[in-house]
Order: structure tokens, then sequence, then C-alpha cells
């Protein structure tokens, strides 16, 4: 199953990972809390730093809907 991760960082920062798999979703939300939340995307190995909450939404987000 593929969907869109969203990562919230120590720094401020929301990273959103969109298209993932949910085992990478798995894999970053066990190391949340750790300084160094790692995982493999596109073939490269990503340090996100600290990340905490992680969220998933199932699918893509949809960017375009307004109010």
């Amino acid at each position: 199953m593929k969907g869109t991760a969203i990562l919230f960082q120590k720094n401020q920062k929301v990273t959103i990972i969109e298209n993932v798999d949910r085992s990478v979703f798995d894999e970053i939300k066990d190391q949340c809390g750790c300084d160094h939340c790692n995982c493999k995307l596109d073939s490269k190995v990503v340090d996100f730093g600290q990340v905490s909450p992680v969220l998933w939404h199932e699918n893509e987000v949809d960017w375009d809907y307004g109010y």
C-alpha cells in the first residue's frame, strides 16, 4: 500500500513524502524521538534528524482542494 508520510521535525519543519510504501512509514515511525531518523528512499539513505510525530495518509493528498 502506498500513501503519504507527514514528518514533524524538531526544527519546526514539516516534511511530506508522497507515494511512499507503508513499510517505509513504519520504519520512520519506529525511530520517532531518535536523534537520527534514517530510511532508504529512491536507493539513497536519508537522515531526517529527529522527528515526532509521524502521520500517515492513504493515497495522495489533494493539494488543489479549495474552500
